[in-house]
């Protein structure tokens, strides 16, 4: 599949790149993506809620009644949970939310999302740029140039560049990442994928290992 290399001003440079038939071609599988996206999810999540169990609560432990007789149930101590001020039953513990994954089902997540992408045209190469100072205004231009103004787009670039990061850290529709560190949940979030060149390089000799 061969797309046309655009710059940033949304004009074609005459150059052509093939995406590669192995990646952006393969047969989308969904039960991977599914997989995939639950990882990352389950990796954000931080997992420290925690209530006081009945030995934790600051209480007398004195039986508050005896055992019979009282017409009523059969208390132990103040920290009961069926009493106020007292502990919580089965209440959450920290833990540890995260799972393994297999190297090659996360390679063919990411290979299906991309394939999503390119079934869809929603996959532009650009050259790659800079930005000389962080400008949001100047990011904005970028989308606008490129028609993507008003898409949730994922720019993959080659590197870390920092004045394009910062410019598009205000806008809630687009996100930067390093090729390096593409994910299936990112690109399944976008409706647009802005892929530079050297990236596509890179994510190349990712997924094609």
């Amino acid at each position: 599949m061969e797309v046309s290399v655009l710059n940033i001003k949304g004009q074609e440079t005459g150059r052509k790149v093939t995406l590669s038939e192995s990646i952006f071609g393969v047969e989308p599988n969904d039960h991977v993506i599914y997989l995939d996206v639950k990882q990352y999810l389950a990796n954000q999540r931080q997992g420290t809620a925690k209530s006081k169990e009945r030995s934790e609560i600051s209480g007398s432990t004195r039986k508050l009644g005896r055992q019979k007789g009282g017409g009523g149930a059969r208390h132990g101590d103040i920290n009961s949970p069926l009493l106020r001020g007292g502990a919580r039953v089965f209440g959450p513990t920290p833990r540890d939310y995260s799972f393994k994954l297999n190297k090659k089902v996360k390679a063919l997540a990411r290979k299906s999302a991309l394939a999503y992408k390119a079934q869809d045209n929603a996959v532009i190469v650009v050259e790659d740029f800079t930005l000389d100072s962080p400008k949001t205004k100047e990011f904005v231009a970028i989308a606008k140039n490129l028609k993507i103004d008003g898409k949730k787009t994922l720019f993959l670039m080659s590197d870390t560049n920092k004045n394009v990061f910062l410019s598009a850290r205000n806008l809630q529709c687009s996100d930067v990442i390093e090729a390096s560190k593409l994910n299936t949940y990112k690109v399944m979030d976008a409706d647009v994928v802005v892929i530079t060149e050297k990236a596509l390089g890179i994510i190349d000799g990712i997924l094609n290992k």
